[in-house]
């Protein structure tokens, strides 16, 4: 089969590999019929995130046709057994569907999924391991990812969801990842009706979390981001826009809310937060020179925009230890911080709803749709042209 495959830093490939196989009874095999590229495969691209070995297959948001099943599979999915020639969506996140954490929902917290031998380095950077990922570094078990024809998926009878077939796969697509992990942000800012929600990024993630925020409740949504298709996407759900090359934003969002802050502020950026501010630039010496992990200027703007007893919300990817957390501002301002990788598990049924009720349209947020073969060009165009290229959609 076709897969796309990490080689080192900006150095991704299509190559030809063996056709995935069932190992352990609760398996399936997929049959990829429609796979993105996730903002968060950029800290990939960028050999960010450490135990990443050459040839490992990426990929974490893809769904397809059931084409092979363990001998497992007589548990229930969504009140059917799994079958072949069902069409299904996969959470990023492996569960394994009886663990402590997967019996109270924090599916990405499942103790099972990740392999023992992969937890040294979560261990010792988190204090435990998270669930396992596909195609996402050795630490989070080494999983062969999902932009690629065909994927295993350990733990079907637990992951795999079934969609209807009158819905298109881009419409369910993104049920993968990214529209999960912008409503679980939207849930994390605890929103009341009347609120006012500022969010730093406008990229896919950063998009449902504006729409999320409305579903929730929110009266007012303030997006920031430097890139004007995403602020014009924005604007067309409903935002305030925030240019952050073009105002100060701990000035800006001081003065539209009198003053007081948000009420929630979410940090949709993450470990690559780009701009020339002078804690920015900083952190990025520190990360060249192997000082620091990650970049957290948006975190620290968010923590110190947000308002008195307010909500702080982080559904952007961190990878380990940050530099100069403002933590005498969470104390002395009685902030509540939630984040976490995104429990996609729970809110699969839920978000279908809204879908089929045509309250959030998907799509909204694609730019492009390309062959497998065109994923390095895709992946390069993603980093540099964000302006154009904002979503891709691969066609194995």
């Amino acid at each position: 089969m076709r897969a796309v495959r990490w080689h080192g830093k900006l150095d991704v490939r299509v190559d030809t590999v063996p056709d995935p196989e069932i190992v352990n009874p609760r398996d399936a095999i997929i049959k990829v019929t429609s796979t993105a590229i996730c903002g968060s495969d950029l800290h990939l691209y960028d050999a960010v995130i450490p135990t990443m070995q050459k040839g490992d297959i990426l990929g974490h948001e893809f769904m397809g046709e059931v084409v092979d099943v363990g001998s497992a599979h007589k548990e229930k999915l969504n009140g059917h057994g799994l079958k072949v020639g069902q069409r299904v969506v996969i959470p990023f996140t492996i569960a394994c569907g009886s663990c402590f954490f997967c019996e109270k929902q924090l599916w990405s917290c499942c103790d099972n999924s990740n392999p023992a031998d992969n937890q040294d380095i979560p261990d010792a950077l988190m204090g435990h391991s998270p669930s396992g990922l596909f195609g996402y570094s050795h630490m989070t078990g080494g999983y062969a990812g999902g932009q690629a024809e065909y994927v295993r998926v350990p733990f079907a009878d637990t992951g795999a969801f079934a969609v209807p077939d009158h819905l298109e796969d881009e419409q369910v697509l993104f049920l993968t990842d990214i529209f999960p992990t912008g409503y679980m942000a939207a849930e994390n800012c605890a929103i009341e009706k009347g609120d006012t929600v500022a969010i730093w990024g406008a990229g896919p993630v950063g998009q449902f979390a504006i729409r999320s925020a409305f579903l929730l409740g929110a009266e007012r949504v303030i997006a920031i981001d430097h890139n004007p298709a995403r602020l014009r996407l924005a604007a067309g759900a409903g935002a305030d826009t925030l240019n952050f090359e073009e105002v100060d934003v701990l000035d800006a969002l001081a003065e539209t809310t009198a003053g007081r802050g948000p009420d929630s502020c979410m940090d949709a950026v993450g470990m690559e937060a780009h701009g020339v501010a002078i804690d920015n630039v900083a952190d990025l010496a520190k990360q060249k020179m192997g000082i620091a992990f990650d970049r957290p200027h948006v975190l620290r703007q968010a923590i110190i925009a947000c308002r008195k007893g307010g909500h702080v919300s982080v559904p952007g990817v961190y990878g380990g230890v940050i530099d100069n957390f403002p933590m005498g501002a969470v104390v002395n301002k009685g902030l509540t911080i939630k984040s976490g990788q995104t429990h996609v598990h729970r809110y699969l049924k839920p978000l279908l709803d809204h879908i089929e009720a045509g309250r959030i349209d998907p799509r909204v947020v694609i730019t492009h749709r390309l062959p497998l073969d065109a994923a390095p060009m895709a992946y390069d165009q993603f980093k540099n042209n964000q302006d154009e290229f904002r979503k891709v959609v691969l066609k194995p």
